[in-house]
């Protein structure tokens, strides 16, 4: 029972926005590219499919995150608790831990077509090495950005095999949303980061992170246009655009108070319910035009 409570701990189930926010550009790229007339019970399953895969992919990446942090997670008061970092469990391990959730997930992937099982094989690489990137670049939240969001385009794929730019577009964006989601959660961390020498974009910008965070977003509802435009969605689509932008641009980018880690995390979190308006303009639009 202990060494399921301390795997629990391990993969964070407890704290899912990291699932979700892995999940939502999935199911955008799905419902984007599914044809509503024809394709309701394989967009069911594609759903479960990818929210699986979501669950199982984080948590590999945490596992994998916390080994190779976790010299640098006993220094910081946040994370030096976690099970690699204080010894409760051990790199091995952790290791198989790792394989094992690969290997389901691994399951998942080959139940869509050789397109999406390329693409996500593809993408193992990238989303494994991100933790090495603070080590070397003040940009490591961009790099998270392009694996994270990588479920977007697999999505579209995984039920439209027609190439289309929208897909790319709205992942472009995507990429964006998650570089300054991440910078201000990076403002939890970053007395300690600065002491033990990580970098981040949160420190890089740490004297005017409006100022990223609000062309980030914009850039976001830029694409967000963009593909409503390339879709032919109504008007109603956005009218929601304006709902979102008014949740990134003013909610969170000019109500951001940096020196609260609470307040951060908040915000931080915010970007899931977001994540389910996007879904939902996205889908009653597509309805509307089925």
């Amino acid at each position: 029972m202990k060494d399921f409570k301390l795997f629990v701990e391990l993969i964070r189930i407890k704290k899912p926005i990291g699932i979700m926010l892995l999940f939502w550009p999935c199911l955008w790229g799905l419902t984007l590219g599914n044809d509503f007339t024809i394709n309701n019970l394989e967009y069911g399953i594609y759903l479960v499919y990818f929210l699986l895969g979501s669950f199982l992919m984080r948590s590999a990446g945490c596992v994998v995150n916390d080994i190779l942090d976790r010299k640098y997670d006993k220094l910081v008061k946040r994370t030096k608790a976690r099970p690699i970092a204080s010894g409760k469990i051990s790199v091995r391990l952790g290791l198989v831990y790792a394989t094992i959730l690969c290997l389901l997930a691994f399951l998942i992937l080959i139940q869509f077509n050789y397109v999406v099982i390329l693409l996500g094989v593809a993408s193992m690489p990238f989303a494994f090495s991100y933790p090495l990137m603070k080590r070397f670049t003040y940009w490591p939240q961009l790099f998270l950005g392009f694996t994270f969001n990588y479920g977007l385009i697999m999505g579209w794929f995984s039920i439209n095999l027609e190439f289309s730019y929208i897909p790319i577009f709205f992942y472009i964006g995507a990429i964006f949303w998650t570089l300054a989601y991440d910078t201000i959660y990076g403002f939890q961390d970053i007395k300690d980061d600065e002491i033990i020498g990580v970098k981040s974009t949160s420190i890089k910008f740490k004297k005017n992170p409006n100022s990223l965070i609000f062309l980030c977003y914009s850039i976001f509802i830029l694409m967000q246009i963009i593909t409503g435009v390339m879709m032919g969605f109504s008007h109603y689509y956005f009218v929601g655009i304006v709902i979102i932008s008014a949740h990134l641009l003013i909610y969170q980018c000019l109500n951001l108070n940096i020196s609260n880690p609470n307040f951060c995390l908040k915000k931080f979190k915010s970007n899931n319910f977001l994540g389910f308006i996007i879904f939902l303009n996205i889908f009653i639009n597509k309805i509307y035009l089925s």
